[in-house]
Formats: C-alpha cells, sequence, structure tokens
C-alpha cells in the first residue's frame, strides 16, 4: 500500500473519530437525561447512541491500523498497546493508548453487559468521562491537522457539543419516573398513609 495512503488514512479516520466519539459522548449524556422531543422518542438516543458507538469503533480500529502499519511513524504495536511506550510524540501518544484502553473496555463490558451485570457495566461507563478528553488532548497533541481551520473547527464543535450536553446533564439530572410510585410503596410498607 502506498504510504502517503496510508498517511491520509490515519489522518482521516482519526479525525472521523474524534467526531463519532464526540457524538457518542454527547448523546450518551442525554440519555441519561431522558432527552425527548416530538418526533424524537427517548429510546431513539439509546439507540443513536449504541449505533454511532460501533461506527465509531469501526473507525478508531481504522485509524489505530493505519498508524501502527504506517512506515513514516514506524510505531508498531508496542506504541498503542503500551501507553507513553513510543518515541514518537510520546505524551501524547500515549494519551491517545490510554483513551484506547479505556474505551475498549467500554466495548467489552456493553457487549457482556448482562453477564456482569448493570452495577459493574455503569461503573466501568463512567471512564468515558476520562477518554473522550484523552482523545481529544491526543487529537491536539498528536494530530498534523490539529491546528488547521478543519482541524480546529471539528474539535471546537466536538468540545462545544459535548460541553453543551454536559452542562444539561449536570443543569437537569432526570427525576425517576417512578419516584412518586416509590414513595408510596415505601410509605405503605411503613403503616403510613402516603401522600
Amino acid at each position: 500500500m502506498n504510504d502517503t495512503i496510508l498517511w491520509y488514512t490515519t489522518r482521516a479516520s482519526g479525525l472521523v473519530s474524534l467526531l463519532l466519539l464526540s457524538g457518542v459522548a454527547m448523546l450518551g449524556l442525554l440519555a441519561r437525561l431522558r432527552y425527548e422531543r416530538p418526533g424524537w422518542p427517548r429510546f431513539l438516543t439509546t439507540a443513536l447512541h449504541r449505533n454511532l458507538s460501533l461506527l465509531a469503533v469501526v473507525f478508531l480500529a481504522l485509524h489505530v491500523v493505519t498508524a501502527a502499519v504506517d512506515p513514516f511513524t514506524r510505531l508498531g504495536l508496542t506504541s498503542i498497546a503500551v501507553p507513553f511506550g513510543s518515541y514518537y510524540r510520546t505524551f501524547w501518544l500515549g494519551l491517545g493508548a490510554i483513551s484506547l484502553e479505556l474505551l475498549a473496555a467500554l466495548v467489552a463490558t456493553s457487549l457482556l453487559r448482562r453477564v456482569i451485570g448493570a452495577g459493574l457495566w455503569r461503573f466501568v461507563h463512567w471512564a468515558a468521562y476520562a477518554a473522550w478528553p484523552m482523545a481529544v488532548l491526543h487529537s491536539l497533541g498528536t494530530g498534523t491537522d490539529a491546528f488547521s481551520l478543519l482541524g480546529l473547527g471539528a474539535t471546537g464543535v466536538s468540545v462545544a457539543a459535548v460541553a453543551a450536553a454536559l452542562m444539561a446533564r449536570l443543569r437537569g439530572a432526570p427525576a425517576d419516573p417512578l419516584a412518586q410510585w416509590k414513595r408510596r410503596a415505601t410509605a405503605l410498607q411503613l403503616g403510613r398513609q402516603p401522600r
């Protein structure tokens, strides 16, 4: 394969991965809010989150494989598997490796959710709050196009979208739709008149 094709594929798949992972993070935050609008039922946010996650994994795998085999950087598998084990932009590639490993744990636990239970799955899913910013920093520190108009635009849109979803999540933590019924059941169990 032509070295130039590998180089462009690595760069393009990295940029697309950043945009897709940002969309996944944003939708994950909105799904937790039980986001719903006319014509946009709640289940659609969750389904889109899952499907976009799968697409992001495909582009991320393409990014990692093309970066590993690119003769210009000569990264190899060790640089990808061992954080901060690369001679090439050590710190920034290390952040990418950690982010990749956290995302691999997210994928594995999502596939095994029925086996491991929702509690462990949710605990590991909190790793997304660390994986996404590390991926953004990896992009800024390693990406050769990070400070081009396209790179800054994509990063800016990604950060703004996830930040807006995070602010909405922090501001409007969803009320438990069953809270009223839980209070009544607890009151009845304790022998009190439910409110």
